[in-house]
């Protein structure tokens, strides 16, 4: 469904009734990014739109709602926008997940040594997932494949619809509290240095990563084909025309063997024909080719 823009405010306008406003707000989210925040979670906009209004000195939503409705800053709706995304992220989220995930590139890349297998995190957030990955390829590659051939070193893609978590993750900058979610003291350790009471990504560990802002609705798709799409947590936010939308685009992305890795309360069960469950990787999904 096709929603109106925002209504326009003027300095003559009546004050906005704080319903309006969050459905501005709604709206403006849905509209940049396919994403729905249901009525029964309207107490999230409040949460997360109060660091903007102290950033932009502004003390209602309501004024707040006006300001970016009459469209003279264009910046105003970006800093609105990133600030609703759900951006929580960590290192080796799931790890169970994350051993398949390295037990899947390892196979292909002991089965194509000549050939760079292509990783593609779509929904980056502020970086822990592909620098996940980036630490795990590189471990991979210093153990060896089981036949002795590490063959190239895998392509990491990761985009997000956000630039200013993008930033963040170009930076490889974290505060302590998010360095020890999911990161063991050794990979601490070895892969990140500490910067005062934070810890930076080692550059060589961000270079190995192409990042990238995408929106996953509309924008163009990363150029070629990928071995393995990590798209966690993001459909959950989608209404169901949307998820198959999306789905639709990964799967023309991904390799005829290639997997998908969704969220743990996502599925393509009933949302697309575009994907079936690997028989190989359990909760992982294949290209059906349809």
């Amino acid at each position: 469904m096709t929603l109106p823009p925002p209504p326009r405010r003027t300095a003559t306008a009546a004050p906005m009734h704080p319903v309006d406003a969050l459905t501005v707000f709604a709206t403006l989210l849905q509209q940049r990014t396919g994403q729905i925040i249901a009525a029964s979670r309207a107490w999230r906009i409040e949460t997360a739109l109060g660091p903007v209004l102290r950033d932009r000195g502004i003390d209602t939503l309501e004024h707040l709602a006006a300001r970016v409705g009459a469209d003279e800053d264009p910046a105003l709706a970006d800093h609105i926008v990133d600030a609703l995304l759900n951006q929580e992220s960590s290192f080796f989220r799931d790890p169970a997940v994350m051993e398949l995930i390295g037990a899947a590139v390892q196979a292909r890349r002991i089965a194509s040594p000549t050939r760079s297998v292509r990783l593609w995190s779509a929904g980056c957030s502020t970086g822990q997932e592909p620098l996940s990955l980036a630490m795990m390829v590189a471990e991979q590659t210093e153990v060896g494949p089981a036949s002795g051939a590490a063959g190239r070193a895998p392509e990491i893609v990761a985009s997000d619809v956000s630039g200013a978590a993008l930033a963040r993750a170009r930076s490889g900058m974290f505060t302590q509290f998010e360095i020890q979610r999911g990161l063991s003291v050794r990979r601490m350790v070895r892969w990140f240095d500490a910067v005062g009471s934070d810890w930076m990504a080692k550059p060589d560990l961000v270079r190995t990563i192409a990042f990238r802002r995408a929106n996953l609705i509309g924008d163009e798709l990363p150029v070629g084909r990928f071995d393995v799409i990590l798209c966690r947590n993001v459909l959950m936010y989608l209404s169901p025309p949307r998820r198959a939308e999306v789905l639709a685009r990964l799967a023309g992305v991904l390799r005829p063997d290639g997997l998908l890795v969704l969220g743990a309360g996502e599925t393509v069960i009933g949302q697309t024909d575009a994907f079936r469950p690997s028989p190989t990787y359990r909760g992982f999904y294949e290209p059906t080719g349809v």
